[in-house]
Protein backbone atom coordinates (compact mmCIF):
# COMPACT_ATOMS: atom_id res chain seq x y z
CA UNK A 1 0.00 0.00 0.00
CA UNK A 2 1.43 3.26 -0.91
CA UNK A 3 1.10 6.27 1.28
CA UNK A 4 -1.96 8.77 0.75
CA UNK A 5 -0.15 11.99 -0.87
CA UNK A 6 0.90 9.07 -4.00
CA UNK A 7 -2.78 7.88 -4.13
CA UNK A 8 -4.15 10.25 -6.67
CA UNK A 9 -1.13 9.47 -9.27
CA UNK A 10 -1.03 5.66 -8.47
CA UNK A 11 -5.02 5.85 -9.22
CA UNK A 12 -4.68 7.60 -12.35
CA UNK A 13 -2.23 5.05 -13.77
CA UNK A 14 -4.64 2.34 -12.65
CA UNK A 15 -7.26 4.23 -14.66
CA UNK A 16 -4.54 4.27 -18.00
CA UNK A 17 -3.95 0.41 -17.75
CA UNK A 18 -7.03 -0.70 -16.94
CA UNK A 19 -8.46 0.92 -19.81
CA UNK A 20 -5.71 -0.55 -22.45
CA UNK A 21 -6.11 -3.49 -20.91
CA UNK A 22 -10.28 -4.18 -20.88
CA UNK A 23 -10.17 -2.64 -24.75
CA UNK A 24 -6.73 -3.81 -25.93
CA UNK A 25 -5.63 -6.45 -23.73
CA UNK A 26 -4.55 -9.21 -27.06
CA UNK A 27 -2.98 -6.24 -28.87
CA UNK A 28 -0.96 -5.27 -26.26
CA UNK A 29 -0.78 -8.20 -24.73
CA UNK A 30 3.40 -7.66 -23.38
CA UNK A 31 2.33 -3.90 -22.36
CA UNK A 32 -0.25 -5.62 -20.19
CA UNK A 33 1.86 -8.24 -18.77
CA UNK A 34 4.29 -5.72 -18.20
CA UNK A 35 1.52 -3.48 -15.99
CA UNK A 36 0.05 -6.13 -14.32
CA UNK A 37 3.54 -7.43 -13.38
CA UNK A 38 4.43 -3.62 -12.26
CA UNK A 39 1.13 -3.85 -9.99
CA UNK A 40 1.33 -7.43 -8.55
CA UNK A 41 4.88 -6.65 -7.56
CA UNK A 42 4.75 -3.46 -6.45
CA UNK A 43 2.00 -4.51 -3.72
CA UNK A 44 3.92 -7.90 -2.56
CA UNK A 45 7.32 -5.99 -2.20
CA UNK A 46 5.28 -2.90 -0.47
CA UNK A 47 3.52 -5.43 1.80
CA UNK A 48 6.60 -5.81 3.63
CA UNK A 49 7.48 -2.86 4.81
CA UNK A 50 6.17 -1.08 7.52
CA UNK A 51 3.08 1.68 7.18
CA UNK A 52 5.22 4.47 8.97
CA UNK A 53 8.01 3.71 6.47
CA UNK A 54 7.42 5.86 3.52
CA UNK A 55 10.51 6.13 1.46
CA UNK A 56 11.12 1.95 1.92
CA UNK A 57 7.28 1.83 0.89
CA UNK A 58 8.34 3.15 -2.08
CA UNK A 59 11.68 1.81 -2.82
CA UNK A 60 10.13 -1.46 -2.12
CA UNK A 61 7.05 -1.30 -4.67
CA UNK A 62 8.93 0.28 -7.31
CA UNK A 63 11.78 -2.61 -7.41
CA UNK A 64 9.15 -5.32 -6.82
CA UNK A 65 7.24 -3.83 -9.27
CA UNK A 66 10.07 -3.51 -11.96
CA UNK A 67 11.13 -7.48 -10.82
CA UNK A 68 7.27 -8.16 -11.41
CA UNK A 69 7.20 -6.82 -14.90
CA UNK A 70 10.22 -8.63 -15.89
CA UNK A 71 9.07 -11.66 -14.85
CA UNK A 72 5.56 -11.61 -16.59
CA UNK A 73 7.07 -10.07 -19.87
CA UNK A 74 9.83 -12.61 -20.25
CA UNK A 75 7.82 -15.80 -19.16
CA UNK A 76 5.49 -14.83 -21.42
CA UNK A 77 3.87 -18.42 -21.23
CA UNK A 78 4.25 -18.16 -17.27
CA UNK A 79 2.53 -14.94 -17.63
CA UNK A 80 -0.60 -16.63 -19.27
CA UNK A 81 -0.27 -19.18 -17.08
CA UNK A 82 -1.00 -16.99 -14.31
CA UNK A 83 -3.66 -15.08 -15.68
CA UNK A 84 -5.83 -18.15 -15.91
CA UNK A 85 -5.11 -19.70 -12.80
CA UNK A 86 -5.91 -16.52 -11.61
CA UNK A 87 -9.30 -16.39 -13.20
CA UNK A 88 -9.58 -19.86 -12.04
CA UNK A 89 -9.26 -18.34 -8.70
CA UNK A 90 -11.82 -15.90 -8.90
CA UNK A 91 -14.15 -18.30 -10.30
CA UNK A 92 -13.58 -20.72 -7.74
CA UNK A 93 -14.43 -17.30 -5.01
CA UNK A 94 -17.19 -16.51 -7.34
CA UNK A 95 -19.20 -20.00 -7.01
CA UNK A 96 -17.78 -20.51 -3.29
CA UNK A 97 -19.72 -17.07 -2.37
CA UNK A 98 -22.71 -18.00 -4.04
CA UNK A 99 -22.86 -21.03 -2.02
CA UNK A 100 -21.50 -20.43 1.48
CA UNK A 101 -20.25 -17.23 2.96
CA UNK A 102 -16.52 -17.27 4.45
CA UNK A 103 -13.02 -17.97 2.82
CA UNK A 104 -12.65 -20.41 0.06
CA UNK A 105 -10.68 -23.54 0.92
CA UNK A 106 -7.76 -24.05 -0.43
CA UNK A 107 -7.64 -26.98 -1.84
CA UNK A 108 -10.83 -26.11 -3.99
CA UNK A 109 -9.22 -23.18 -5.14
CA UNK A 110 -6.14 -24.87 -5.99
CA UNK A 111 -7.62 -26.60 -8.50
CA UNK A 112 -9.44 -24.21 -9.90
CA UNK A 113 -6.18 -22.44 -10.54
CA UNK A 114 -4.58 -25.37 -12.21
CA UNK A 115 -7.83 -26.21 -14.41
CA UNK A 116 -7.45 -22.58 -15.11
CA UNK A 117 -4.00 -22.34 -16.39
CA UNK A 118 -4.24 -25.34 -18.45
CA UNK A 119 -7.30 -23.81 -19.81
CA UNK A 120 -5.37 -20.76 -20.69
CA UNK A 121 -2.84 -22.51 -22.50
CA UNK A 122 -5.79 -24.72 -24.63
CA UNK A 123 -7.84 -21.81 -25.36
CA UNK A 124 -4.51 -18.77 -25.19
CA UNK A 125 -6.55 -16.18 -27.58
CA UNK A 126 -10.15 -16.27 -25.63
CA UNK A 127 -8.62 -17.06 -22.53
CA UNK A 128 -6.78 -13.36 -22.73
CA UNK A 129 -9.39 -11.45 -24.20
CA UNK A 130 -11.45 -12.10 -21.40
CA UNK A 131 -9.53 -12.19 -18.50
CA UNK A 132 -7.14 -8.80 -19.48
CA UNK A 133 -10.71 -7.30 -20.46
CA UNK A 134 -12.20 -7.82 -16.72
CA UNK A 135 -9.23 -7.30 -14.83
CA UNK A 136 -8.72 -4.61 -16.65
CA UNK A 137 -12.23 -3.34 -15.89
CA UNK A 138 -11.68 -3.88 -12.22
CA UNK A 139 -8.77 -2.22 -12.65
CA UNK A 140 -9.71 0.75 -13.97
CA UNK A 141 -12.91 1.02 -11.74
CA UNK A 142 -10.82 1.00 -8.51
CA UNK A 143 -8.67 3.77 -10.30
CA UNK A 144 -11.82 5.81 -10.71
CA UNK A 145 -13.21 4.99 -7.38
CA UNK A 146 -10.07 6.83 -5.86
CA UNK A 147 -9.86 9.51 -8.48
CA UNK A 148 -13.54 10.71 -7.54
CA UNK A 149 -12.71 9.56 -3.86
CA UNK A 150 -15.92 7.78 -3.67
CA UNK A 151 -15.75 7.48 0.49
CA UNK A 152 -17.72 4.76 0.87
CA UNK A 153 -15.46 2.55 -1.20
CA UNK A 154 -12.30 3.89 -0.24
CA UNK A 155 -12.88 3.84 3.02
CA UNK A 156 -13.77 0.47 3.26
CA UNK A 157 -10.67 -0.15 1.10
CA UNK A 158 -8.23 1.92 3.29
CA UNK A 159 -9.52 0.30 6.49
CA UNK A 160 -8.63 -3.58 6.92
CA UNK A 161 -7.26 -4.39 3.57
CA UNK A 162 -4.35 -2.38 2.61
CA UNK A 163 -5.49 -3.67 -1.37
CA UNK A 164 -8.97 -3.91 -2.30
CA UNK A 165 -8.95 -6.54 -6.03
CA UNK A 166 -11.75 -8.15 -4.80
CA UNK A 167 -14.77 -8.08 -7.12
CA UNK A 168 -17.15 -10.54 -5.45
CA UNK A 169 -16.79 -8.65 -2.02
CA UNK A 170 -17.52 -4.68 -2.55
CA UNK A 171 -17.37 -2.40 0.23
CA UNK A 172 -21.19 -2.05 1.87
CA UNK A 173 -23.12 0.40 -0.17
CA UNK A 174 -20.84 -0.72 -2.54
CA UNK A 175 -22.85 -3.20 -4.50
CA UNK A 176 -22.89 -1.28 -7.79
CA UNK A 177 -19.25 -1.52 -8.17
CA UNK A 178 -19.37 -5.23 -8.90
CA UNK A 179 -22.52 -4.62 -11.57
CA UNK A 180 -20.45 -1.81 -12.95
CA UNK A 181 -17.19 -4.67 -13.00
CA UNK A 182 -19.49 -7.27 -15.37
CA UNK A 183 -20.71 -4.36 -17.82
CA UNK A 184 -17.55 -2.67 -18.24
CA UNK A 185 -16.19 -6.22 -18.99
CA UNK A 186 -18.26 -7.29 -21.09
CA UNK A 187 -18.09 -3.85 -23.21
CA UNK A 188 -14.24 -4.44 -23.10
CA UNK A 189 -14.38 -8.11 -24.26
CA UNK A 190 -16.78 -7.64 -26.97
CA UNK A 191 -14.86 -4.85 -28.61
CA UNK A 192 -11.55 -6.90 -28.65
CA UNK A 193 -13.11 -9.59 -30.24
CA UNK A 194 -14.60 -6.95 -32.71
CA UNK A 195 -11.75 -4.47 -33.03
CA UNK A 196 -9.05 -4.43 -31.27
CA UNK A 197 -7.63 -8.53 -31.53
CA UNK A 198 -7.94 -8.94 -35.16
CA UNK A 199 -4.76 -9.33 -37.43
CA UNK A 200 -3.95 -6.34 -39.36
Amino acid sequence: MLPPSYALPFAILLVLGGALSCFAGYRLLKIVLALYGFVLGAMMASSVMGVSNSVGMIVAAVVGGLVGSLVFVFAYFIGIALIGAGLGALVANLIWSGVRAGEVPWQFAVVAAIVGAITSMVLQRYVIIVSTAFSGSWTLIIGAITVAADRTVVRAASGADAWVFYPVSPAPGGRWVSVAWVVVGLIGTGVQLAITSKKK
